[in-house]
């Protein structure tokens, strides 16, 4: 029986209070369903122009891939059933881990369950509570969280101002800790490049180390898909290069390049790769014919990379801001969080689908839909969405 003062643990009265506050400031989700994945995709029979998937080399479907998935599948079964590190590793594991350590220019790889995993497994590896962190305020929120998990003090510096690091690394000069710089090279939502040479400079001057999320560089840029880091012959300057297989390469997990002794170390350590299955097989089969397909083709990115040039010059010739996109990301501002809604709402119905993406995905009144660029939409595609998109907006 419930005493006098004492709440009512089956009230979830403050639920739905705070679910109604995201009603009011347009910020309702909700995970819609979708028939199928890709640039291309078709509901109720209609075509749709998918705008807001990662597939960005239009690979998800991509007969290679799927061969090599259902190979790892008839090969190895369904699941690895166990972790790493207790009977989970199969020889396709290790495969894809030479295979990613060679493509991008490392001793080692090491393969995690996924993105967020990679960097919640490893950021609290390198650094810890008498450690200090220097983050580009505009850094994934999975980098963010494995800061905090971390316990190392966590300093932010102006999004891709290179002076402003300068200072915070100079603010702490004297600091005993170790030190750890973390950043993108694409970044996810304004689809802007970081200065990664600067940035590794500062860190060799002032001794710390380097993190890159390479999530979104990963197949778009570099020999081979191999990334910005790689491209840019900073794999010595680079202490992790991060990357997923979920963009790009169109399956799924995470993995980081990196020294071999630093893979030890993370096998030793890192509780996100210790306690958890080992990702299935056909995941890691899938992975392997992405990579297969990349030095097949390696001109893919540059292909990419010119579509989306000449998408984003449609935008901004009509005057739409894309902010400082140089990538297959490219943002168009709005602001409102409603009208961003309403936006996209509009092109769902003109067969176009662009996300409206709010905060605090993005920050404050930078409400945006967020068009990611794919292989599988060809130059007519790109010319017809482009149109809707600045008429729905301009009116």
């Amino acid at each position: 029986m419930k005493q006098l003062g004492q709440s009512d643990p089956m009230d979830d009265t403050w639920i739905q209070q705070q679910l109604d506050i995201f009603a009011k400031q347009g910020l309702e989700r909700r995970a819609r369903v979708f028939p199928q994945a890709g640039g291309l995709i078709r509901i109720d029979g209609t075509e749709m122009l998918n705008f807001s998937s990662n597939d960005y080399l239009d690979l998800a479907r991509h007969p290679h891939v799927t061969d090599r998935a259902r190979q790892a599948l008839d090969e190895f079964g369904s699941g690895t059933t166990a972790s790493r590190l207790v009977s989970g590793t199969l020889p396709i594991h290790e495969e894809l881990e030479n295979r990613l350590a060679k493509e991008k220019g490392y001793e080692s790889a090491l393969v995690f369950g996924s993105g967020y995993m990679a960097n919640a497994g490893t950021i609290p590896v390198l650094a810890g509570r008498d450690d200090l962190i220097f983050a580009d305020k505009l850094v994934h929120a999975s980098m963010i969280d494995a800061c905090k998990l971390s316990g190392a003090k966590l300093v932010r510096w102006t999004h891709n101002e290179v002076q402003a690091l300068e200072k915070r690394l100079e603010q702490y000069e004297s600091s005993k800790g170790r030190k750890l710089i973390i950043t993108e090279s694409v970044f996810s939502m304004d689809g802007d490049i970081a200065p990664l040479k600067e940035i590794a400079a500062l860190a060799e001057k002032h001794g710390a180390m380097l993190m890159i999320d390479e999530a979104h560089s990963t197949g778009t840029f570099g020999p081979n898909g191999a990334g910005l880091v790689r491209e840019l012959g900073l794999e010595n300057a680079v202490t992790v290069s991060m990357g997923t297989m979920s963009k790009a390469m169109a399956g799924f997990g995470g993995y980081v390049a990196c020294s071999s002794n630093l893979r030890k170390l993370l096998v030793h350590s890192s509780r996100a790769f210790i306690y958890t299955t080992a990702p299935p097989p056909a995941v890691i089969g899938a992975a392997l014919g992405a990579l297969e397909v990349f030095e097949a083709s390696p001109r893919l990115g540059n292909i990419l990379q010119a579509n989306a040039d000449y998408f984003r010059s449609l935008l901004h010739d009509a005057g739409l801001d894309t902010l400082d996109s140089r990538s297959q990301i490219i943002p168009v501002i709005i602001g409102d969080n409603e009208k961003a809604l309403a936006v996209s709402q509009k092109l769902r119905e003109e067969n176009i689908i662009c996300a409206a993406i709010r905060p605090p995905t993005v920050p404050t009144g930078t409400a945006r839909l967020r068009i990611s660029i794919t292989l599988a939409h060809l130059v007519d595609d790109l010319e017809r969405a482009a149109k809707a998109i600045i008429k729905t907006i301009k009116g």
